[in-house]
């Protein structure tokens, strides 16, 4: 097994698609706790999940004057832990949705914690409430990890890139919507009113997302049945301005996705390079030269000068 291999494991989709479509949605009710805790923070920065060295984490949520913290360990437990002390865990094997939020939520109620949740997936055409999904009860143990592992890799990556950046930017952060692990870069200009017509999520909160001028860059596992059944590197801009599609970016694998409106870098592309790091830095960073600069963008205002990265 190459070196490559064991950093950037492969991850064929079709083979593990019905466990990433129930991890999408265990992922969806743990995310929406937080959703149901955290004080509001611009662009919904409150609700996102965070790579963690065991899996994915809401990290600490306020609950009351205490606050506990839900962990998917993909070695394979869920693990509640209340800041006094006390935890409950439930292992990670083949279950419903169904079954999996009924013993999530009795798990929460174990620790004294009542939490309230929209029982419906988010940003998915024709959701199925959680108490009645039967449907999505697949999990591939070691799929998971492999899928937690390139999350980890991707997230590295993603903050070398975070840190040539002095204006506003995101967290390195987990969206359990859209499944995917995002970094976005803003200018401070207001943008102009999103359309909306996101499937499952309401137009004001898509506005909220999309309220400023931005560039973001990230990973997605892809999903059978969408544009992209692979997964892939990804960078567009809001709004997109004139030219992206023509824009001369890097590596040479990297291309406009034309129904997308993205910039993709195949991940299998990168596993197969003698410099993933390189590939995945060339990408980010050419795609948002291409869009900072055909949006008109103050770069000198808002890139660190690389000199300082050595000092």
């Amino acid at each position: 097994m190459s070196a490559t291999t064991l950093v950037w494991p492969p991850l064929p989709l079709r083979e593990w698609s019905a466990t990433r479509d129930t991890l999408h949605m265990w992922t969806q009710i743990v995310g929406k706790t937080r959703l149901a805790l955290a004080p509001m923070v611009n662009h919904w920065w409150q609700v996102p999940l965070y790579v963690s060295a065991r899996g994915l984490t809401t990290s600490w949520m306020p609950y009351g004057t205490s606050g506990f913290s839900v962990e998917f360990d993909f070695d394979h437990g869920l693990e509640i832990q209340r800041d006094d002390g006390r935890t409950f865990t439930m292992k990670l094997a083949p279950r419903s949705v169904a079954d999996f939020y009924a013993a999530y939520m009795a798990g929460l109620h174990s620790l004294g914690l009542e939490v309230h949740i929209w029982p419906v997936p988010s940003e998915i055409a024709n959701p199925v409430r959680f108490t009645e999904d039967d449907t999505h009860a697949s999990y591939d143990a070691a799929a998971a990890h492999d899928f937690w592992r390139a999350l980890t890799q991707a997230s590295r990556v993603l903050a070398i890139f975070r840190g040539r950046f002095i204006g506003k930017a995101s967290p390195v952060h987990f969206f359990w919507g859209s499944f995917d692990l995002a970094c976005t870069r803003f200018n401070g200009a207001r943008a102009p009113q999103h359309p909306g017509g996101i499937p499952g999520l309401p137009d004001w909160a898509t506005r909220e997302a999309y309220s400023h001028a931005c560039i973001s860059a990230g990973w997605w596992p892809g999903a059978l049945g969408s544009p992209l059944e692979e997964p892939v590197f990804y960078a567009y801009a809001y709004p997109e301005p004139v030219g992206c599609p023509t824009a001369t970016i890097q590596p040479a694998a990297g291309y406009y996705h034309d129904v997308m409106h993205e910039w993709i870098l195949p991940y299998e592309a990168v596993r197969a390079s003698t410099d993933p790091d390189g590939a995945v830095l060339d990408f980010f960073q050419s795609t948002y030269e291409a869009a900072a600069t055909l949006g008109a963008w103050d770069r000198a205002a808002l890139e660190r000068d690389a000199h300082s990265l050595h000092k």
